[in-house]
């Protein structure tokens, strides 16, 4: 139990220290947006925790994996939004931009509540670290499933930057991942936790897969539902082409295109 507690105080620790550094950029950028890119980098800092805390080798390759999905993400992040305003789903959660609602509701709103989420999310690592290893096959069965969310991630968003390249594109960028999925960024983002989850979770047995079922299936709901797809689809529904898009395209899971 003393090892169970000393994870989960140090995990929600490093999600803590991560964010409030976080609002202070964000205060200084003049925009909430910042925390896109805090959020990987918050996790990054936990599964390192996780790692010295649990010291096997499956702790480590936990952590290799979201050092590598976190730093991705959120140099992706970082170069992209960078020169660009406050991010429309952040004014909509807030009620307004950063200057109109001030600092202490958007730590309210955002900062700890991605701290908390931050914590969460990181069950299957912090499991890891407490539970001896039950499965090994699980871990490679959950290292697949995070690749295969890997590609989706980074191939969408290279396919979505060549997209906005071209002088010759239509309206919606349905190319590629994207004539699949209308998401494919967040459909991978939820296969990188479910395959944490396999490999960290439920390999170190059926009490850990259960204990941390919840980050998976939360990270899944807010990827469809809350701060993710859904939120996202209010702004885009409004652009020209898209909801046509939109009816032959999945939201979420990738299926074959339907023909009009």
């Amino acid at each position: 139990m003393s090892d169970l507690l000393l994870v989960a105080g140090l995990s929600l620790l490093a999600a803590a220290v991560v964010m409030t550094v976080t609002a202070y950029a964000a205060a200084r950028a003049g925009r909430v947006s910042v925390v896109d890119v805090g959020w990987g980098l918050a996790l990054v800092a936990v599964a390192l925790v996780c790692a010295v805390l649990g010291g096997t080798w499956h702790s480590w390759l936990l952590a290799a994996l979201v050092t590598a999905w976190g730093g991705r993400l959120s140099t992706h992040i970082f170069v992209k939004s960078r020169g660009h305003g406050e991010d429309p789903r952040y004014e909509a959660m807030l009620g307004g931009t950063l200057d109109q609602v001030g600092m202490a509701h958007a730590v309210r709103k955002v900062f700890a509540v991605q701290g908390a989420a931050v914590w969460l999310v990181s069950l299957p690592l912090q499991a890891a670290a407490v539970a001896d290893l039950e499965w090994t096959w699980l871990v490679w069965a959950g290292a697949a499933v995070w690749i295969v969310g890997v590609v989706f991630e980074s191939v969408g968003d290279a396919q979505l930057a060549a997209y906005k390249r071209d002088p010759g594109r239509g309206p919606v960028m349905d190319r590629g991942l994207w004539s699949w999925t209308r998401h494919p960024n967040y459909f991978g983002d939820c296969c990188v936790w479910w395959g944490l989850w396999l490999a960290g979770g439920l390999a170190s047995g059926w009490v850990a897969g259960l204990a941390s079922l919840a980050a998976p299936v939360a990270m899944t709901i807010w990827l469809v539902w809350i701060t993710g797809a859904r939120l996202l689809e209010r702004t885009m529904m409004q652009r020209p082409g898209y909801p046509e898009y939109a009816a032959r395209t999945s939201m979420f899971v990738p299926l074959p295109p339907k023909r009009g």
